[in-house]
């Protein structure tokens, strides 16, 4: 009985953290507790009958096997349990989602037991969750004359598990709570240095906000029964940033409903707002738990009599409040007319917020079981040999005669299932399109796991091309927690089918790469559709959408995933690029124009910004992809030129062999199979059969934004502004300011190269830099620490070849060990340079974090409040975000640089390199 008591040890110590017992996913616990309700004279069998009904996770779980099969058992009359009668083992059978549970019903309703064959036939049918093992037993059965069989086909034909269920209510009542003010990044809701807990749903709920929020979000719950706490982003979007399904739980667990009664901790159904609405990641996740999300809008520009933005002495728009969504506001949400309002007063049209779609998402609970019913309904009809019924909502099809199109139209054209045979869509269709690449990263991956397991998944869908599961968001600190979740998850992941950074076996070295570039090297065709667990997901070769744990593990599982075409925004690029500049700060002035041009609307916003970039290598190019997730933008796609494209082809293939010939590829070889997609991808370039992607002449975009490089005459800076007057512009990533700005006298504590937003050109900038600084001064030295993270262990072996790791590891005072990583962060920096392991170190701030009120100068994408850089009570910490150039010389100096000091610094440097491309980059 060690195990139980060893759980019971577990549940004292919870107890002093205010948690409930841990939900139990292990066999041998179960069993054992099983073991303890079957001896009728047992002292623990109140609390293990307990356990067994309330606390038991379902899915694919080995607890979950083993709990099914105790239920065949009790409906079958084999145990005799008197507190569960066949009707509630049954009950709670339809409650465990799919696995185990599915079988044990097929087995129970293709029995012949008439009493049970009925019953658990019944049940079956309010079931989505059924895999080819499944509907192939249905299928046979109905093959071989069963009755059941086709009645249950029947009634799924019908589709009767969704049109069973309750209609969503006409009008559902919310107080709010202003969660903040300004943007709000899921880090708010769910901290990236809390990562380590996401799969304990009810301890990680207690780091969303802070325990004054949650005390009166409770408290607003408490007293309101009747309604719904809704959370707002006041002056601001909800959920920038990360794609954070834990950030979702968080919500729903705080101020949604409970899923099941006999599952602990999984909420559905929040509801969340912001002035500005929802960013697009986080609508999905949304989307996912069967919420809502709401655009306001109670905040706009001021006018002047002309109609044009009244501004302030910042040049900032005036904003006005049309109608106040102050925390304790009742409101009422009409799903009916798809209206807000006060009381009888009519606010604002929420129809976005109600689709046919979105809709159906809300009264089945949550979109995966839309995914699976649409699935299971295209069986049965199938295998009965009639027409698909029309139950679902149709999707959405646009089709403009005459109209070209988008790059991201053409992918989506490409790649769409179900959609009306021959039917050209454009933006605003809604799409099912197969998925070729999916990553799954390691703080999201144990969520994700959960993920499959509750949705009865065990295999990856023979439709993607390949899968990956990093290790690069714990790849700082190999501690306790790394060393409990991480192999766990890998192997997990590795029999799941999914090339894995760490191998369970042990044959090949762990791997820490940022998830972002090796999706970028596996994505062999730039026409594919890749989905990853994390905002960042945004790759310079097809199209990239950061994406929710639960969304990765639904398309690791079925190969596909559903959204609407986006809008694009096609971005091109004039003039010449000064010799001292380098790309980085074309990308911040991409943004910083773009503004300017649109009068500060970002209309980058949820869309897709197509980059004709041309002449940049996917390497080079992934700097600007990357960074779109900063500028809220739904996802990007690079258009390049064939050779261009032949060139990044032949990188990515390189790189591939080397992971293969490490041992990495597994025994479906995927990564082999990559290969072949790029070799016969570069021989149609070649051969002038499919040239590189590229829109249509006629395409129509939502907008155009023309960069001029002649106006980049200093480099670029993104600010988080913290001290700005108007809260709901601090932390925006839209505050992007020259460097002549900061005059050469600000303060920098820290600086970081490192993470996605580096590749092996800024390696080799910051040596050639460091020689430079020798020759003009004599020696090097920090006056303030450089902690360096190159993004992939294959830059490293690159950059040994070559000579340019001796250079750094001359001028360092820390190199990395794999053979004896660090088991804690690092809590004090001296003066020097730091070669860390490659991975996302800083910019996570899970694990590695500067100093509290720091002023840290990084290439990081993050500028988030607390993510690099913690606030002290008398200085705000900063995140300054920059080119690798920048970065250096900050940290040699103390401070900001001048500009004079900066072009002294890279002179003679090979900076990256951008000219706009000289070929029509259009079909």
């Amino acid at each position: 009985m060690n195990t139980y008591k060893d759980y019971i040890q577990e549940i004292e110590e919870r107890k002093s953290q205010g948690l409930h017992p841990k939900p139990i996913d292990g066999a041998e616990l179960l069993s054992e507790i099983i073991a303890q309700i079957k001896d009728l004279n047992n002292g623990y069998r109140a609390d293990s009958l307990n356990f067994f009904i309330y606390n038991v996770v379902p899915g694919t779980t080995p607890a979950a096997t083993v709990k099914a099969n105790f239920l065949k058992e009790i409906v079958l009359g084999q145990s005799v349990v008197a507190e569960i009668t066949s009707a509630f083992a049954l009950e709670l059978l339809s409650h465990m989602k799919g696995g185990t549970s599915i079988a044990v019903l097929l087995d129970l309703a293709l029995g012949n037991d008439v009493a049970i064959v009925n019953d658990a036939a019944a049940v079956l049918k309010t079931q989505v969750f059924l895999y080819e093992a499944d509907t192939d037993r249905l299928e046979a059965a109905f093959k071989s004359g069963n009755g059941i069989a086709t009645a249950i086909l029947e009634s799924y034909a019908k589709a009767e598990f969704f049109t069973k269920l309750p209609e969503i209510a006409e009008e559902i009542k919310v107080i709010t709570f202003i969660a903040g003010e300004g943007d709000i990044s899921t880090d708010l809701l769910s901290p990236g240095n809390q990562a380590h807990s996401r799969s304990d749903r009810e301890l990680h709920g207690k780091c969303l906000i802070s325990p004054e929020a949650q005390a009166e979000i409770k408290a607003l719950a408490e007293a309101n029964p009747d309604k719904s706490v809704m959370l707002i982003a006041e002056k601001g979007t909800m959920g920038v940033g990360s794609s954070r399904m834990s950030g979702v739980n968080n919500v729903a667990l705080w101020s949604g409903k409970q899923a099941s009664p006999y599952v602990p901790f999984i909420n559905i159904a929040p509801i969340v707002a912001g002035t500005n609405g929802i960013s697009p990641i986080f609508l999905t996740t949304v989307d996912v738990t069967g919420g809502i999300g709401l655009d306001l809008k109670n905040w706009v520009k001021k006018l002047d009599e002309n109609g044009n933005a009244v501004r302030n002495e910042s040049g900032d728009p005036i904003l006005e409040e049309v109608y106040s969504v102050a925390t304790g506001t009742v409101l009422t949400i009409n799903t009916k007319t798809k209206k807000l309002y006060n009381g009888d007063k009519e606010l604002i049209d929420i129809s976005k917020a109600f689709t046919p779609q979105k809709i159906e998402f809300i009264k089945a609970g949550g979109s995966y079981a839309i995914v699976f019913g649409k699935k299971l309904q295209t069986f049965a009809s199938k295998t009965l040999g009639i027409d698909i019924v029309p139950v679902f909502a149709p999707s959405k099809e646009v089709s403009i005669e005459g109209q070209g199109l988008t790059a991201v139209e053409k992918i989506f054209n490409k790649n769409a299932v179900g959609s009306t045979p021959g039917k050209v869509l454009h933006a605003g269709s809604d799409v099912r399109v197969t998925v070729n690449i999916v990553g799954s990263q390691d703080t999201t991956g144990l969520m994700t796991s959960q993920e499959l397991e509750s949705m009865a998944a065990t295999v990856i869908s023979p439709i993607v091309d390949g899968a990956y599961q990093s290790g690069c968001h714990t790849a700082s600190v190999w501690d306790n927690k790394s060393k409990a979740n991480i192999p766990r998850l890998m192997k997990f992941m590795n029999d799941f089918g999914l090339i894995t950074a760490r191998d369970p076996k042990g044959v090949y070295h762990a791997m820490t790469d940022v998830i972002h570039k090796v999706l970028n090297d596996i994505t062999v065709n730039e026409w594919a559709i890749i989905i990853g667990g994390d905002s960042h997901t945004r790759m310079s070769k097809g199209v990239a959408f950061g994406a929710d744990s639960g969304t990765v593990a639904l398309a690791l599982a079925t190969g596909e995933a559903s959204m609407p075409i986006p809008e694009s925004v096609k971005v091109t690029f004039k003039g010449d690029m000064k010799g001292y500049m380098d790309f980085r700060d074309v990308v911040h002035a991409t943004q910083s124009q773009m503004l300017k041009t649109f009068g500060g609307e970002n209309v980058f916003q949820g869309r897709i910004i197509e980059v004709h970039l041309g002449t940049l290598n996917a390497d080079q190019a992934f700097t600007f992809t990357d960074w779109t997730a900063e500028m809220k933008a739904k996802a990007s796609i690079c258009i390049s030129e064939d050779d261009t494209l032949i060139e990044s082809l032949e990188i990515a293939k390189g790189r591939i062999q080397i992971m293969i010939d490490k041992g990495m590829d597994n025994k479906n070889q995927v990564l082999k199979g990559l290969i072949a997609i790029a070799d016969k991808r570069i021989a149609e370039i070649k051969s002038g059969e499919k040239p590189a992607l590229r829109p249509d002449a006629n395409a129509k975009y939502y907008a155009e934004v023309v960069v001029d490089l002649d106006q980049i005459a200093e480099p670029m800076i993104a600010d988080p502004d913290v001290n700005n007057a108007d809260v709901s512009k601090r932390y925006t990533h839209d505050t992007i300011r020259p460097l002549s700005f900061y005059g050469g006298v600000k303060k920098v504590d820290l600086g970081f190269i490192g993470s996605c937003m580096v590749h092996k050109g800024d390696m080799k900038i910051l040596a050639q830099m460091l020689k430079n600084i020798e020759e003009q001064k004599g020696k090097v030295e920090f006056l303030a620490p450089l902690v360096v993270a190159p993004p992939t262990y294959n830059i490293v072996d690159e950059l040994k070849a070559e000579g340019d790791w001796d250079v750094l590891r001359k001028y360092s005072g820390f190199e990395f060990d794999d053979n004896v990583p660090k088991a804690s962060a690092r809590t004090e920096y001296e003066n020097m340079l730091y070669l860390e392991r490659p991975g996302c170190n800083l910019c996570m701030g899970n694990q590695e974090k500067a100093s509290k009120g720091d002023t840290v100068m990084a290439t990081s994408t993050r500028l988030f409040q607390g993510r690099v850089v913690e606030d002290t009570e008398g200085k705000k910490g900063e995140s300054l975000l920059s080119s690798t150039p920048v970065v250096v010389l900050s940290t040699i100096l103390g401070r900001t640089p001048t500009i004079e000091e900066y072009k002294t610094a890279v002179k003679g440097i090979n900076l990256t390199k951008f000219a706009p491309s000289h070929k029509l980059l259009v079909k």
